[in-house]
């Protein structure tokens, strides 16, 4: 039995989680929201050892020692191009740690246990395995250890299906026989049926999924604090459960897309096929020294940060760009797509690294209505999200995906490495238009040639 002053702190704890994650809604109180997210997780990580005659305390001790060091280590050598990953990383461990913790825990019940404590375990474990799989494959995707493209195969709807029905027999026999056996049968069963759900998924799709994988960690988590009559993780996982799964409904809509169109789109042919090959149609490109001429005496500049200025690591060399223009009277501010950078907040983020105002980050629908007035839009590294063909083309994969208009302003300047497509796999009619101008070359070295052209004017 947990004494009362153990089950007081946990519910300090609870309400400590609950604080920090409405810390994290805003970026000058998200620092301190993270610390005191961490700090109460700490604290009911740490109580435990005071109430409870645990065994293999050594063991404990090392395990948690080895935890934190690799966590720690990880997080701080991390390059923010790879967070997505970093993320999916995380959620697979906390899945399938709760599948496993439930596996342990079946163990101690009985066909006695009361039901609903049979039913969440057996969950736990189902649910935490997809989350595992899925969470690798998504992580292995991203990382380009595998292709991002979907993978898809004769049957495959079929084999889900069959995983399916295997799943809910295998969890009905946990819940009637309380067998460890049938439990580890349901976890590997479990773990098929996550790796394929996400093998379907195209690349540019994959964070969508990694936010659905999170809020299915979150709801194990909580099952497993049911079980294990624990409050903290019961409220952790539910806060998690539920910020995830409106996380995933929000980057959906953003995409225009349903989540029924993302995970199973590939299997009926409409779902993001991934980095396709670069066009060679023509294009006009200039200098450094003519966008700077552009630039330099524009009086509204817009600029659409994407993945590839976190690739470059160039956001300081943009920030710097950007104060030199509205030293010159520019008025300048940054147009943030709800899904640029593969996250939502990625780019808040990396611009936040890099000391940029909050107050020049403008969201997607406050931008739009400015765009036809602006001068010259600035897009550094992005490509889906400024792609026309999401209104124009009904056959494209990111079409109804609602787009920053910047093909409407009066001149766009693209920075890009080459002529191959974003990640969707598909050609940007922008870049062919013509009042568009192309600076080719990476990120960095091109903000660097185009900050020394504009202090020069």
């Amino acid at each position: 039995m947990t004494p009362t002053w153990a089950q007081l702190v946990y519910l300090g704890c609870a309400v400590c989680f609950i604080l920090a994650l409405k810390g994290l809604a805003g970026p000058r109180t998200a620092r301190a929201g993270n610390l005191l997210g961490a700090g109460a997780a700490a604290v009911a990580v740490a109580v435990p050892f005071a109430h409870v005659d645990l065994d293999h305390v050594a063991l404990i001790l090392a395990a948690i020692a080895v935890g934190g060091i690799v966590g720690a280590v990880g997080a701080r050598r991390v390059q923010m191009t790879q967070m997505p990953q970093l993320v999916a990383l995380f959620n697979g461990v906390g899945g399938g740690a709760a599948a496993l913790v439930a596996l342990l825990e079946l163990g101690h019940l009985g066909p006695a246990t009361p039901g609903f404590d049979l039913v969440a375990t057996a969950f736990t474990v189902a649910v935490g395995a997809v989350s595992f799989a899925g969470s690798v494959v998504t992580f292995a995707k991203l990382q380009e250890l595998m292709t991002s493209r979907p993978v898809v195969f004769p049957g495959l709807p079929v084999l889900f299906a069959v995983l399916l029905l295997a799943v809910l027999g295998l969890a009905a026999l946990v819940v009637t026989e309380a067998s460890v056996g049938w439990g580890v049968a349901l976890a590997l069963v479990g773990l098929a049926a996550g790796a394929l759900l996400v093998l379907p998924v195209g690349g540019a799709d994959v964070p969508i999924v990694i936010s659905l994988l999170n809020a299915l960690t979150g709801l194990t988590v909580a099952a497993g604090g049911y079980v294990l009559g624990n409050v903290v993780l019961l409220v952790a996982g539910t806060l998690v459960g539920a910020s995830g799964s409106f996380l995933t409904l929000l980057m959906a809509r953003a995409m225009g897309r349903s989540v029924g169109n993302i995970l199973f789109g590939a299997l009926r042919g409409g779902s993001t096929l991934g980095a396709g090959e670069a066009s060679d149609r023509p294009v006009r490109s200039a200098g450094a020294e003519d966008v700077a001429i552009s630039l330099g005496y524009a009086e509204r500049v817009v600029v659409v940060p994407g993945y590839g200025l976190a690739v470059a690591q160039a956001q300081h060399t943009l920030r710097e760009l950007v104060e030199v223009l509205t030293a010159r009277g520019a008025r300048v501010d940054y147009a943030i797509h709800p899904v640029a950078g593969r996250m939502p907040g990625h780019m808040n983020v990396l611009l936040a690294e890099a000391q940029v105002p909050y107050e020049q980050l403008v969201e997607m629908d406050d931008i739009n209505p400015d765009l036809p007035h602006t001068d010259v839009v600035l897009v550094v590294g992005a490509n889906d999200v400024v792609n026309p063909a999401a209104r124009s083309n009904p056959d494209a994969p990111i079409y109804g995906m609602p787009i920053l208009d910047v093909d409407q302003a009066r001149q766009v300047v693209f920075l890009k490495r080459s002529m191959r497509p974003g990640f969707a796999g598909i050609e940007n009619e922008l870049l062919f238009d013509p009042r568009t101008t192309l600076l080719f070359g990476d990120a960095k070295e091109s903000l660097t040639r185009l900050l020394a052209a504009v202090k020069a004017l």
